[in-house]
């Protein structure tokens, strides 16, 4: 449920770009650190706007997978340290019966 909900969102916003891109027909010229050029506006933003998705998404995926590969290392020595403080079957001295009076 939580991932259709993420899906419509992000289709939500996709369409509202693109209703908003077919209605700017304006050149703009975009000065970036090497060169500049002349773009639609419905372009750059649709250029930019996938640019920062997918530099969100892999920003998050590294963090995603440092805090996965800091789980199984934990989970790994907290399996080795369960397997060093294991119980180590103890066998009852065996006591003999005495003879105890009662008096």
């Amino acid at each position: 449920m939580k991932y259709l909900l993420i899906f419509l969102l992000v289709l939500v916003v996709v369409v509202i770009s693109i209703t908003l891109g077919a209605h700017n027909d304006q050149v703009v010229t975009f000065n970036y650190l090497l060169a500049q050029g002349d773009y639609r506006v419905s372009t750059l933003l649709a250029v930019l706007f996938a640019t920062g998705f997918v530099l969100g998404w892999v920003i998050c995926g590294l963090f995603y997978l440092r805090v996965r590969l800091s789980l199984g290392r934990a989970q790994r020595k907290i399996k080795r340290l369960e397997q060093q403080i294991a119980p180590v079957p103890v066998v009852a001295p065996s006591v003999a019966p005495s003879a105890v009076s009662k008096e």
